[in-house]
């Protein structure tokens, strides 16, 4: 495969990206003077978003549609948009390996992977190119787990290694 698969994520000092039911409310709101910690220059080098239906559902929540970017959502039950997304969001049921085959047949280079369970499911057919993970100095306890069973050891590389202000810490993962 020559598509490279990042994830750009953020979870709890805890390992978590969700509460239980999904509530992402311990996160932050908006921009604190640390900037947008590399998210517009990332953004800017990807050809793609790829997410799982229950992320999907979740940015849905947020109101206005935050991606300028096509968002291609992985899921085998029909999926329902309103007029002002039908061009700019996908529903595919595909597995991740035969994802990746039909997204290099049509020319796509660099994708952003997006939700718990699918970044799971690419970790574990070794399909992730790199992680950059923002730790969010908060314990939440219990919640959804970024990373769960993944059925054996992913050696990463640390590449680089950033504090916040804040107290955020944003680490950047090649997986070998």
């Amino acid at each position: 495969m020559t598509i490279k698969v990042s994830v750009y994520i953020a979870t709890s000092l805890d390992g978590f990206i969700a509460r239980q039911n999904g509530d992402i409310d311990w996160l932050p709101a908006g921009e604190s003077g640390d900037g947008d910690f590399g998210y517009a220059e990332f953004m800017a080098s990807i050809d793609l978003i790829v997410m799982g239906r229950n992320t999907f559902e979740k940015v849905l929540s947020f109101g206005e549609w935050p991606y300028a970017k096509k968002v291609l959502v992985l899921t085998s039950r029909a999926l329902t948009l309103t007029p002002n997304l039908t061009d700019k969001v996908e529903a595919l049921p595909l597995q991740p390996r035969d994802l990746l085959h039909e997204l290099e047949r049509r020319g796509i280079r660099h994708i952003y992977l997006d939700g718990g369970v699918t970044i799971q499911r690419f970790l574990r057919e070794g399909l992730v190119s790199e992680m950059i993970i923002t730790t969010i100095p908060i314990l939440i306890g219990e919640g959804l787990p970024l990373f769960a069973s993944l059925g054996r050891d992913i050696q990463l590389e640390l590449l680089e290694s950033q504090s916040f202000k804040n107290g955020f810490v944003q680490n950047r993962y090649k997986v070998l």
